[in-house]
């Protein structure tokens, strides 16, 4: 009986050594990070860098050309409307429209010279009743030819029966004479009378020749005239563009606002329209995002924007106004071709705590839900329908969900391709591993929307499951976890 407590001793011994051999080779539960499946509000946005700018920008220009006036404005002064911005010395512009009005005063007066050369109208109207005069009196000679050869002709006759008579006796050869003597007279008068004719037809002919005369030197004038007009025209032109020039040599803000940068600080000659100023308004910013142009495809006007990063605290909310129609190409930091588009915002807090060209980080909201059944991302992977087994968790879930939390170019690039697929289908077969009695089960599940950090199930899961994050190459179908 003395050996039964030493014996004892060895028997205690030896099985605290089997349970330490026994508990030394049993396999230690994986330490994993872990969450909850539950009903939560998502939001899908697309994430994007951007800038501020001022809605309406305008640059001041010269109107003329110049010595342009040293412009004593400096960044940020405000300024009113019509209020004098900038000046250019309008002397030499005053010069050029005494000497543009002195060879219009010479114009004039050579073109009133020439009309000076023109007949009077008086003389045309002389000319005229001249030939009137003339015709009149080519009708009365005319009658008078007529009554001549009417004369002459009964002049005939009675000479020819005084030619009879003579020879029957009956009258004396005085009588016979006297009658050839009337014919001889009458023949006479026709002759002067056609004589007479001729005469005022050629007084006829004098006179419009004459007033002819009268007209072509009427005319002549004209042309020299009408280019006088064209010079004195062309002065005129030049005087109202000089006149103008001078009047804008005084250079006036088209806008209430503020002086954004002085583009041209010294004095010195300046041609027309050279930069000077570049005017704006500070307080009246919109927000200009460029997108991939696969991601701006889902922005849609009116979408909400929230604005990160920009240097305070809290998040800004802006509005999308409208993606622009066009792209442009843009090449990244790794030297690929990328089509980007413009998407434009205003912003809807107020006062706007930010300034002109500002960067700034956006996310633009492009699906939402208040009440959907979500998983955190980090525990969800790519595996094939139809063969589970085969997978690489840690692989798929390294290749697929490299997801930046905050967002960013980076981030917003490996989105864009994850947004890619959800539009070729709208619900996708992934994977997730969820314990259950403190071992790893690994499940197919269904997802549809998703953000940068969840994703919204459709099918597998159930609220309130518990879901291993990042699974590594370790976790495999059942294997004994633990809580990190």
């Amino acid at each position: 009986m003395k050996h039964l407590p030493q014996r004892l001793t060895y028997l205690m011994v030896g099985v605290g050594i089997i349970t330490v051999v026994v508990l030394a080779f049993r396999p230690a539960p994986i330490r994993v990070d872990l969450a909850e499946v539950k009903r939560s509000s998502l939001q899908v946005t697309v994430d994007g860098e951007g800038k501020t700018r001022i809605r309406s920008r305008f640059v001041v220009s010269a109107p003329v050309a110049g010595r342009l006036a040293r412009i004593k404005l400096d960044e940020g002064d405000k300024i009113k409307q019509g209020a004098i911005i900038a000046q250019i010395d309008r002397l030499p512009l005053d010069a050029d429209v005494r000497e543009a009005q002195a060879r219009l005063r010479q114009w004039q007066a050579e073109r009133d010279g020439v009309a000076t050369k023109r007949p009077k109208p008086e003389a045309l109207f002389q000319a005229q009743a001249r030939i009137r005069s003339a015709a009149a009196q080519q009708q009365e000679a005319q009658a008078r030819v007529q009554q001549a050869l009417a004369a002459l002709e009964q002049a005939k006759r009675d000479r020819q029966r005084s030619q009879q008579l003579y020879i029957d006796g009956a009258i004396s050869r005085k009588d016979l004479e006297t009658a050839q003597l009337l014919e001889t007279t009458r023949q006479r008068e026709l002759e002067a009378a056609r004589r007479e004719v001729d005469s005022v037809a050629a007084e006829v002919v004098a006179a419009k020749e004459a007033r002819a005369i009268l007209q072509a030197e009427q005319r002549d004038p004209d042309y020299l005239l009408d280019v006088y007009n064209a010079r004195i025209a062309s002065v005129q032109a030049e005087l109202a563009k000089l006149a103008d020039e001078a009047a804008r040599a005084e250079i006036h803000s088209p806008i209430d606002g503020y002086v954004l940068r002085v583009l041209e600080e010294s004095a010195r000659y300046v041609e027309a329209g050279t930069p000077l100023l570049e005017l704006g308004n500070p307080a009246d910013l919109e927000i200009v995002v460029d997108l991939l142009s696969t991601d701006a495809v889902k922005v849609k006007p009116g979408a909400k924007m929230f604005i990160e990063h920009w240097g305070g605290e809290r998040t800004l909310n802006a509005q999308v106004k409208y993606v622009e129609p066009s792209g442009f190409t843009k090449i990244s930091a790794l030297g690929v071709e990328e089509q980007r588009v413009n998407a434009i915002a205003n912003f809807v807090d107020s006062p706007i705590p930010l300034g002109d060209r500002y960067r700034v980080e956006t996310r633009i909201v492009v699906w939402e839900s208040s009440d959907v059944l979500v998983v955190p991302l980090s525990a969800i992977f790519r595996c094939d329908s139809q063969q589970n087994s085969s997978l690489d968790p840690i692989a798929q879930n390294r290749d697929d969900l490299s997801v930046s939390a905050t967002g960013g170019t980076q981030g917003s690039n490996q989105f864009s391709d994850h947004q890619g697929s959800i539009q070729r289908s709208n619900f996708q077969t992934w994977c997730t591993f969820v314990v259950e009695n403190n071992q790893a089960k690994k499940r197919q599940i269904i997802i549809s929307q998703r953000s940068n950090l969840e994703a919204v199930i459709q099918q597998g899961l159930r609220e309130g499951e518990i879901v291993i994050l990042h699974p590594t190459e370790q976790i495999q179908e059942g294997k004994q976890v633990a809580p990190r």
